[in-house]
């Protein structure tokens, strides 16, 4: 078999026939073809760097759509390769953002309607040479402004800005964002247990809340409550355990 000509030299005529070759499955026609245009591959793939990845890793999504296009065209029809190629490695880049690159995963439907936002806009930023108007994206996809900006915001969730990243440039420059997050507040979880104390004490008398509130609340011994109630400590006792009971029944009881 006549051997191809290396990459990126390649004939035209040594180009039909890689084609055929590695559609029958050889791996040296195949890896002659993805030299050959790797640059494209690369073309392609930096239209997509903005999004926050890697360049390399774009690159490698766009490899996969290449060798794919390869796989598939026919140089019969009298197609330039580039134009079947292109559309397919950005297909393939599209749904790498929309399966794997979402750090905030909207609903399937938002994601393609943010696709296809992100994509008729490089489209037209590159025909009118400047970017697009939110009414221009809409009338090109046939959507409302409404649904364009909700597809551009929906685009926020295809990258995550780390809490380590600097909140500002400056003066302020070592204080992170998760420096300005808030943690959690010991008040709230007190409020709460008040809240659900109030509730139960419905189920217990005037004189069992006060002798509750004067052992829990003011920590005083069972003596002290007993004088101040004029009481015995062994009676003050004896409330408070028919108190807890009371309390603990109340917890059990199922909602009403």
């Amino acid at each position: 078999m006549p051997t191809l000509t290396p990459a990126p030299h390649i004939s035209a005529l040594d180009e039909q026939r890689a084609f055929k070759l590695a559609q029958d499955g050889d791996a040296h026609a195949l890896d002659v073809l993805a030299q050959r245009f790797m640059p494209l591959a690369r073309s392609v793939a930096s239209r997509y760097g903005r999004n926050g990845e890697p360049l390399d890793d774009l690159v490698q999504v766009a490899s996969v759509g290449l060798i794919k296009a390869i796989k598939r065209f026919d140089p019969d029809r009298g197609l330039a390769f580039s134009s079947f190629a292109v559309p397919t490695m950005a297909g393939e880049l599209r749904r790498h953002f929309r399966d794997r690159g979402w750090a905030v995963r909207p609903p399937r439907g938002l994601q393609e309607a943010a696709m296809h936002v992100m994509k008729v806009t490089e489209e037209l930023t590159r025909r009118l040479g400047r970017p697009p108007t939110i009414r221009q994206i809409g009338q090109a996809l046939e959507m409302t402004d409404e649904q364009v900006l909700e597809a551009r915001s929906a685009l926020n969730g295809l990258t995550a800005m780390s809490f380590e990243a600097p909140r500002t440039v400056g003066e302020d420059e070592g204080e992170t964002l998760g420096s300005t997050l808030g943690g959690e507040d010991p008040a709230f979880a007190r409020a709460e247990a008040r809240a659900t104390v109030d509730h139960l004490s419905r189920a217990l008398t005037p004189r069992e809340r006060e002798a509750v509130k004067l052992r829990f609340d003011d920590d005083l011994t069972q003596q002290e409550i007993g004088d101040i109630m004029g009481v015995s400590q062994m009676q003050i006792s004896r409330i408070l355990r028919g108190a807890l009971q009371k309390l603990s029944a109340e917890a059990k009881a199922p909602a009403a």
